[in-house]
């Protein structure tokens, strides 16, 4: 392989335990992508999922396309992108694990007392004994010799998120501050933090890239245009700000955006988010 390029690896929906009540769907967790850039001497795997058989069935993929990623980088410090590294440091072992330093602290917290029981008895059986955590990045320090860079864009569905883009490809990886046909999660946002996450959304637009992988995607997903999913998602997040302030009950708020917004995939998110709104 001569040329740099870039493969998307779509990890499907994951049936979990309903944590609220009244939901009468299948509670699933929302298809997940990692992105592995290849250049002509190296490889870099952009976040790496959650579960133990998600992380061994990305390794196997990325041994079909005949590459092993010398780095992960975890976009953001969400469980979902980088549990799954560390059964990829078992397979390949000196496989670095690095993350920008504001996203580091947000990853502790994942790994600590607080969260991760939680993630056990989301996942149950499905996680390693011991999560890794991403090292933070020195100033100074590239990705793919210089040719993907990580950029910091502040808050996106969590605090302290970044994208990695690639000039050459015209190619935003954009973990969870971009969503693709699936709703966003929104759980515990505020007015603030939405509009925090509007603003995200201007600096990957700033970046100019054609073409963007979301950090959760839908299969049925028509394409990964920049504009379209830029524009979506911005949309969305307005969409439910502007319900949040004038709903009556986490059932209208539910109604109102599967209303504007049907199809999308992973409706249980929005169940989950509706149902954790500050003063409900």
């Amino acid at each position: 392989m001569s040329e740099l390029d870039a493969h998307v690896y779509l990890s499907p929906t994951k049936p979990i335990p309903s944590a609220v009540p009244g939901w009468d769907g299948p509670a699933t967790w929302p298809a997940t992508t990692a992105t592995l850039i290849t250049s002509e001497r190296d490889s870099l795997l952009v976040d790496a999922l959650m579960t133990t058989s998600e992380s061994r069935a990305l390794g196997e993929w990325c041994d079909g396309l005949g590459r092993r990623p010398s780095t992960v980088y975890v976009t953001h410090g969400h469980a979902d992108h980088f549990f799954g590294a560390t059964p990829l440091r078992a397979r390949w072992p000196g496989l670095d694990l690095v993350a920008l330093p504001a996203a580091v602290p947000v990853a502790a917290l994942q790994v600590g007392p607080a969260l991760l029981p939680f993630w056990r008895s989301v996942f149950p059986d499905q996680l390693s004994d011991e999560p890794g955590l991403p090292r933070a990045l020195a100033e100074d320090e590239v990705l793919l010799d210089g040719r993907a860079r990580a950029v910091d864009v502040g808050h996106g569905d969590v605090d302290n998120s970044s994208v990695v883009h690639v000039p050459e490809l015209d190619l935003v990886v954009a973990g969870d501050v971009v969503y693709n046909g699936i709703h966003p999660w929104l759980a515990g946002s505020t007015p603030a933090s939405r509009a925090a996450w509007l603003e995200a959304l201007d600096r990957v637009e700033e970046l100019g890239a054609s073409r963007i992988v979301a950090g959760h995607k839908d299969a049925a997903a028509p394409d990964d245009d920049a504009h379209r999913c830029l524009d979506a998602t911005r949309e969305y997040i307005a969409a439910f700000d502007a319900a949040a302030a004038t709903s009556d009950s986490p059932t209208d708020l539910f109604g109102r955006l599967l209303a504007t917004h049907p199809g999308l995939g992973n409706p249980y998110t929005l169940w989950v988010a509706v149902h954790d709104q500050p003063g409900r």
